[in-house]
Parts: structure tokens; sequence; C-alpha cells
């Protein structure tokens, strides 16, 4: 319990419940399907609400414990992933469909993926950069079409597309691997 709330798990798990309340409430007023750039958007604010708890309040009192953080730190990525993904999934359940389950899955992983990626480069507060950047990027710039299409828009694109999903697996393993390892900044 301590460290779940050290890390903001409350706030954090608040946050993905009204933005999963608010995709349902969007559907549910029968106006039609929700685009998919959306639901990606509805994803990225779930990691981007869980983005907060990588970093605990004072990082010199977390090198002191006495605890290994290595796999205390990767399990709190992908359960931050998993989170994320599974409030969206559990909205789907209720009624709308909003997204097919593969994307959701490979989106969430991708992003929980970049936010981890973001707490190392540019510290836990500022994790959310990355998954909201490429989330811009995606969705304001023109890509080529082919392979580097495939890698740079891998959040809206179909998740039985290889590059896609290799993309996303790719940054999960890559930011879970240096956030377990090294932390986030200081």
């Amino acid at each position: 319990m301590l460290y779940a709330r050290s890390r903001q798990v409350p706030t954090s798990a608040a946050a993905v419940t009204l933005v999963a309340l608010a995709a349902w409430a969007f559907e549910h007023d029968g106006a039609g399907p929700m685009d998919l750039g959306i639901v990606v958007l509805v994803l990225t604010a779930n990691v981007a609400a869980a983005s907060v708890g990588l970093g605990g309040q004072d990082a010199a009192l977390d090198r002191t414990a006495a605890i290994r953080w290595m796999p205390r730190r990767a399990a709190h990525v992908l359960l931050a992933g998993a989170v994320a993904g599974a409030a969206l999934l559990g909205v789907q359940a209720a009624g709308p469909k909003l997204a097919p389950a593969g994307l959701v899955v490979r989106d969430s992983a991708g992003l929980i993926g970049l936010a981890a990626l973001g707490a190392v480069l540019c510290g836990a507060q500022f994790a959310w950069t990355l998954p909201i950047g490429w989330l811009a990027f995606t969705l304001l710039v023109p890509v080529p079409r082919g392979i580097a299409g495939e890698v740079g828009d891998w959040m809206i694109i179909s998740p039985a597309t290889t590059a896609s999903a290799v993309t996303a697996w790719a940054l999960l393993a890559t930011g879970t691997v240096l956030y377990a390892a090294a932390g986030p900044r200081r």
C-alpha cells in the first residue's frame, strides 16, 4: 500500500476511470462509431495518467531502500499498461464497440513502453511527453507509405500489420528494460 501511495496509484486510477467513463459517455450518445484517433487519444490519456507514478517523491530515498527495485519497476510498467488497456476494454464490454481488442492491447503496450522510456530520458514528471508526442505525430504529420509509414503510424493501423506490432512490442520491451534497470531520470 505504501508503494502504491508513493507512486500516486490511487490518483492515476481515478484519472484512468474518469477517462474511461468519458469515452463511454461520448460513445453512449448514439452519434455513431468513435473515430480511431479518439480511441488512441483515450489510450494515450490513460497511459499519461498512469505515467505520473513512474517516479517516487524522493529519488535519493528510493536509492537507499533495502529492496530490489528492478522487478518492482518492471511490474509497475506492465501493470500500468494492462490497466490502461483494460479500462478501454471494460468500456467495450459495457456495450459500445470502440476498437478491436488487438489494437487496444498493442497500443497500450507500445504507449506504456514510450512512457517508461520517457521516464528514463526526461524524468517521471515528463514521462507523458513521449506518448503524447508520438500521438501528435501520428495524427498530424503525413507519413509516407511503406514500412516507414507503418512504423510511424503504428497506433492507428491494423494490429495484424507486422511492422506496427513489432514497433509496439519493441517499445514496450525497450522502455520496460531501461526503466527497470535505470529508473527515472533525476
